[in-house]
């Protein structure tokens, strides 16, 4: 069995070998490339590498699956950047901004492309690997569109947007583990198990990342917090806060969400710790990790092979920044 930390060197080498983009036109290939050379965590196709060796040795199909899940990942991050109008992407100029919307557009759809052809070479229950990839990707659009939605919305409910963050950002996960589990033979309730443990684990690592950018500590951000807050983003600690506070509180928000910069970051905070909302927050974060973890217990699978995807939910629940 092999710790998530083993893996992603192991992946980063085959995925930079295996991309599938020639050299012409370099108008639209060479954008593509800049924008996988970025980097990134690859938490989603490790989870699908991680699932498969659950079952058996990691075969060929799991890195076709986990190739597939990265190239689409990129895909929405190149059109979420575009979206957001999103000068930066881990420090370094978005495709968008770098080349030109063009360039974004383009590449992104060529990107979406080229994963279907990834996921296309799978050999083992490529009918039920291909549902639930089609099934993710639509969901994923739906939840980027309901996130562009609560933007230019002064009534969005805790409900609705746990219902967003799982489309946008959990479904993905929970497919990634699901695939890696189907391309190994395991069918029925272990797959499902698998994908309620990424389900999870994704509204989770999505709650604590809205937590961390109003508390994290600077220092080990490595950036500033409160950005949610300069961006008046309707985050689990901002709806909360509204549904919790008095009058009195709804209305110093109401304010604070008409200043621009930094400086109101403090007094929001405040009020997100004196309406409560941190520490429902918290509890949120651990009611949901908690069902990840059941989920996990759950897998008719020996509990020694769940020890890497064990360390990396603690890795992500339990960070820091």
């Amino acid at each position: 069995m092999h710790s998530f930390t083993d893996l992603v060197p192991a992946f980063e080498e085959r995925f930079t070998a295996s991309l599938p983009f020639s050299q012409f036109p370099a108008t639209l290939y060479e954008p593509c490339r800049y924008f996988l050379q970025l980097g990134g965590k690859r938490i989603r196709p490790v989870m699908c590498l991680m699932a498969n060796e659950l079952f058996t040795d990691i075969g060929e199909d799991a890195w076709h699956g986990a190739f597939g899940i990265e190239l689409f990942h990129n895909f929405t991050l190149i059109h979420d950047d575009i979206m957001d109008k999103a000068p930066l992407r881990r420090g370094k100029p978005t495709l968008h901004t770098k080349y030109d919307m063009t360039a974004g557009i383009l590449c992104g759809d060529v990107m979406s492309i080229y994963a279907y052809d990834e996921i296309a070479k799978i050999k083992t229950a490529l009918p039920l690997v291909l549902r639930a990839f089609n099934k993710t990707a639509i969901e994923v659009c739906e939840g980027q569109q309901l996130d562009m939605d609560f933007e230019q919305r002064n009534d969005v409910h805790i409900g609705e947007y746990l219902h967003m963050i799982s489309l946008k950002t959990s479904v993905l996960l929970a497919c990634s583990l699901k695939i890696g589990a189907l391309v190994s033979g395991a069918m029925g309730d272990n797959a499902n198990k698998l994908y309620s443990f990424g389900a999870n684990l994704g509204v989770a690592f999505q709650l604590q990342d809205d937590f961390l950018d109003a508390f994290g500590k600077t220092e080990l951000l490595g950036k500033q917090n409160g950005g949610d807050i300069i961006a008046n983003k309707k985050t689990f600690l901002h709806l909360k806060a509204m549904e919790l506070a008095n009058a009195a509180q709804r209305k110093e928000i109401e304010e604070l969400l008409k200043y621009d910069g930094a400086d109101k970051v403090p007094a929001m905070l405040a009020l997100f710790t004196a309406t409560g909302a941190d520490a429902h927050c918290r509890e949120a974060v651990a009611n949901y990790s908690q069902l990840a973890y059941s989920c996990l217990e759950d897998v008719a699978i020996q509990s020694k092979r769940k020890e890497p995807l064990m360390e990396l939910a603690d890795y992500l629940l339990l960070r820091d920044r």
